[in-house]
């Protein structure tokens, strides 16, 4: 096997609006399993499309060292497809039932070739990743987004391509599904790149590359030995910067010192000639050379305060900006003895029956596997999906946060986005909300289709949120997906300001945790309702 899996040479790449994303771009991928990490906008999921040939460059070269698998990070398929066709065996697996059953027309062999145990490798491939082996017989609008994401893994596991791309492999899936996808990566016998912000997925890979910049810098070895790697560069960075800082404030003080000297020079020169105690060629001579000299004496300070100044910009460059949101949102609020939302002999569509009640601010978790549920409870409760039977009472205004993030107007802007849901707020206002959810000035005009997954998720948070009237009862569907590692950090502190009720679905317990729930409603396999505690 070849030492490199990918190749990209002095590639460069804009969005159409003119917004570059990369500049005469280098970058060698070795044939290992490698990560890719980075702030949402910095051009991973991009790298990758480039990659698996979805985008072209508008200059420079990429090569790959064999066949392309690439599993995007919305996989979104006709929800009437059928699963043999979406894995491209439903011709192969038509054409051996036919011989089969007696059929020898030479077409169907020429179908078959030598897929003969196709649908055996595919049953195969649907186990290992968890899912039924009924799914093959199903439509793909009768899968959660988890199965989709697992269908789509499965697919690439029956192709087995040389180089394997994914993004964001791990969202939308449970516990198990985690666990399944993690095995899967370990075990794969060729090169891989996955775009992920799952420390265990990290953790599992050889190398993991960060993007920033419109660069690419590697580290060794999974997530722990990368974070161990980037805290000791950052504590380096803030030495250096508090080193630079007092070394640019010391040449600052000694350019002030200098323009004082010359200052004194300048009105002694002054007195001698209005003296005139020399001759006039000799004083004209020595005012030039005064000049020249002075000229010298400022070049030199200005040289070293110019210096001084690029080593401290150089210095806070290497910094990490900390990104934080910092809203008041007490419109929100909801008085604690409030019923919120109540149902009554409320049965999905799935055949769920839910017997729920919120009263105040609660925070419910809503938890269990993929396709139990989970998201049709949400999208019922919201009234965008009406129940097989019963009443869901809404006592307060809800929005709902989908998984897909399909609230926001690609063609508007950011801040149209916002502004078209709270109308009557004044655009200045809206600015300034917007941010501190980190659209700050020309960001926030930018058009929503041209967000990466984690600035659409915090457009589409700051478009909820900021909703004028707001909402008292705020539903999320898996909000930490497609988020990088500041933006979770964002998020959990946009949350911690909201002061209605929230009804979330995750799969993140740890999220769960930091967001504080008080309680936690399971679905069980069967699209039972387990319980709530």
């Amino acid at each position: 096997m070849s030492n490199l899996a990918i190749s990209l040479s002095s590639v460069s790449f804009a969005w159409s609006d003119g917004t570059p994303v990369f500049s005469e771009l280098d970058l060698l991928v070795p044939a290992e399993r490698c990560g890719l990490v980075g702030l949402s906008g910095a051009g991973k999921s991009t790298l990758l499309r480039l990659i698996s040939g979805e985008l072209a460059p508008a200059s420079g070269h990429i090569l790959v060292s064999g066949e392309v698998g690439y599993l995007p990070q919305d996989l979104t398929l006709d929800a009437d497809l059928g699963v043999a066709e979406f894995l491209g065996i439903a011709r192969v697996v038509e054409a051996i039932r036919a011989v089969d059953r007696g059929a020898a027309d030479p077409e169907y062999f020429d179908v078959i070739g030598d897929d003969w145990d196709v649908e055996h490798r595919a049953l195969a491939a649907l186990f290992r990743l968890g899912l039924p082996a009924d799914a093959l017989s199903r439509r793909v609008g009768q899968l959660s987004g988890g199965e989709v994401t697992q269908l789509g893994l499965a697919r690439l596991l029956i192709r087995e391509p040389d180089v394997l791309l994914l993004d964001e492999p791990t969202n939308n899936l449970d516990a198990d599904a985690r666990v399944r996808l993690y095995d899967m990566v370990a075990a794969w016998p060729h090169p891989l790149l996955a775009v992920s912000h799952d420390r265990e997925l990290l953790e599992r890979l050889d190398r993991i590359g960060d993007v920033r910049g419109g660069e690419v810098r590697w580290y060794g070895g999974g997530y722990r030995a990368y974070a161990e790697q980037v805290a000791a560069e950052q504590e380096a960075a803030k030495q250096a910067v508090t080193t630079a800082r007092a070394e640019l404030r010391r040449q600052q003080a000694d350019r002030v010192d200098a323009e004082r000297t010359l200052a004194r020079r300048k009105r002694y020169a002054a007195k001698m000639y209005a003296n005139k105690r020399e001759p006039r060629a000799v004083m004209k001579l020595r005012r030039r050379s005064a000049q020249e000299s002075a000229a010298a004496y400022r070049r030199t300070h200005e040289d070293r305060l110019d210096a001084a100044q690029t080593r401290f910009e150089d210095a806070q460059s290497r910094l990490r900006e900390a990104r934080s949101i910092h809203v008041d949102l007490p419109a929100t609020e909801v008085p604690a003895a409030r019923i919120v939302l109540t149902t009554h002999d409320l049965v999905l569509r799935t055949g769920t029956e839910v017997s729920l009640d919120v009263v105040g601010p609660e925070r419910i978790a809503v938890v269990g596997p993929n396709g139990s549920g989970k998201t049709t409870m949400l999208h019922t409760l919201a009234g965008l999906i009406a129940p097989a039977s019963g009443i869901v009472d809404l006592r307060v205004r809800a929005r709902l946060l989908p998984q897909r993030i399909d609230v926001l107007d690609g063609e508007l802007s950011v801040y149209d986005n916002v502004l078209r849901r709270s109308p009557g707020v004044s655009p200045n206002a809206v600015r300034a909300q917007l941010a501190r959810f980190l659209f700050r000035g020309n960001a926030a005009d930018r058009l929503a289709d041209g967000l990466s997954g984690g600035e659409r998720f915090r457009a589409a948070l700051a478009m909820v949120l900021l909703a004028d009237p707001p909402a008292q009862l705020l539903l999320l569907d898996e909000p930490t997906n497609n988020l990088d590692f500041a933006s979770y950090n964002a998020l959990v502190s946009a949350l911690s300001a909201y002061r209605g009720a929230l009804l979330v679905a995750s799969h993140d317990r740890t999220f769960l945790d930091e967001l504080g729930v008080a309680r936690v409603m399971e679905f069980a396999p069967s699209n039972d309702l387990a319980g709530a505690g």
